[in-house]
């Protein structure tokens, strides 16, 4: 299943109201959110039939949307239930689930007012976002010649698919040197995050976490930071300038899809699987599956 092409598998999603055979939900080539970036989403996972703050998921999907000037033309509950629906329906009891909803085909052109706006959910098996291997490793991390952009200038609290085209071009790039994920720095020049997920650092004790003002607060980062208080573990939110990358002991990411997931390597700095690091992977793993 994990290598399937994503418009051709068996199965169901949910597409604007109704269940849909997999092959059928489709969108034309002139959908407005294909040539302008106008679609909006969500990742989340879910574990033993539950999916982990489905409730904190949904409210954000509504509210990037509405930064994007639109309105979801369903309730939370609907889009709660497909999404709880579809893993009875596919079959799944672990797995990925992807809400997106999107400006339609009405008006091409940078405006799109008359617009439908569509919606799907879909869900898949997707053990790892990151091989296991390179997971309990650590990640090597390139750094992005590319930057995070200021709030001035995007939606940069929604979680919208204009803003991943900087993410793409990083990772490929990061990938083709033999990276497994790139860090970007934000338009200051300030530690920010990875391409899909946010970042942690640890020293003497302490977790250090840039301060989320242009790029998503994550619900996993939120999670973590949480799970670290219960630990007596203080979490400190910060400007962090990359030459401080030298004097941290220990990394890691954190992510819907990349769960908590260690780094060795951010660039010319190196770091080590420590034992914070593992502890929160424990208490997150023991969270998300219901055990803690």
């Amino acid at each position: 299943m994990a290598s399937a092409p994503y418009d051709d598998r068996d199965g169901w999603m949910w597409m604007d109201g109704e269940y849909r055979p997999w092959r059928d939900c489709t969108a034309h080539v002139l959908t407005h959110a294909l040539h302008y970036g106008g679609a909006v989403f969500e990742g989340q996972r879910a574990y033993n039939g539950k999916i982990f703050k489905l409730k904190e998921h949904t409210e954000r999907l509504f509210k990037s949307a509405e930064m994007l000037g639109y309105s979801i033309p369903y309730t939370h509950d609907q889009i709660n239930d497909a999404c709880m629906e579809l893993l009875d329906k596919n079959n799944l009891v672990d797995a990925y689930c992807r809400p997106v909803v999107w400006r339609g085909s009405e008006m091409m052109g940078v405006a799109a007012q008359n617009n439908t706006i569509h919606a799907a959910i879909a869900v898949w098996e997707w053990p790892s976002y990151f091989s296991p291997e390179a997971r309990m490793k650590g990640l090597r991390l390139d750094i992005s010649e590319w930057r995070r952009p200021a709030a001035n200038t995007a939606p940069v609290h929604a979680k919208a698919s204009g803003l991943y085209m900087i993410c793409t071009m990083s990772k490929h790039k990061a990938e083709a040197k033999g990276y497994d994920d790139a860090l970007m720095f934000d338009y200051r020049g300030q530690v920010a995050e990875a391409t899909g997920a946010n970042i942690f650092f640890v020293k003497d004790g302490e977790l250090h976490t840039p301060t989320p003002d242009c790029f998503l607060n994550g619900i996993t980062r939120q999670t973590v930071i949480d799970l670290a208080k219960k630990r007596n573990i203080k979490v400190v939110e910060r400007v962090i300038m990359p030459e401080e990358m030298a004097d941290f002991e220990q990394a890691f990411l954190t992510g819907s899809a990349a769960e908590v997931t260690p780094l060795s390597e951010i660039g010319p700095y190196n770091f080590e699987v420590g034992e914070i690091t593992k502890t929160l992977m424990l208490d997150y793993d023991a969270l998300v599956k219901g055990e803690a």
